[in-house]
């Protein structure tokens, strides 16, 4: 089977957006692949082809960097399985830095 989703990604509030030429808010289509699609995938894709620049202030290695929440449908992705979470058609994840400037 052939793995194809439409997701909804959200970036919000510390200034994380301008990462991502300020869009927030992303309807992305992924593409068919040969097993489902994790978070774990999904941030690398994000990494190709959605961060425009300094990828090191939003990734750090696999992972998002400390300080930035991630919530799936709303719900803490600790409670989900954070990177090996399966994503499903119309999932939303959102991406929340709590870190900011003084």
């Amino acid at each position: 089977m052939q793995w194809k989703l439409c997701i909804f990604v959200e970036i919000l509030v510390g200034g994380a957006e301008l990462l991502f030429d300020g869009v927030k808010k992303h309807q992305v289509t992924l593409p068919c692949q040969p097993e489902p699609w994790d978070i774990r995938n999904l941030l690398k894709w994000i990494k190709q082809n959605l961060l425009k620049e300094r990828p090191e202030l939003f990734l750090q290695g696999e992972s998002v960097r400390p300080g930035i929440l991630v919530l799936i449908n709303e719900a803490d992705w600790e409670l989900m399985g954070e990177l090996d979470y399966k994503l499903q058609d119309q999932d939303n994840v959102l991406f929340i830095s709590t870190l900011h400037g003084g």
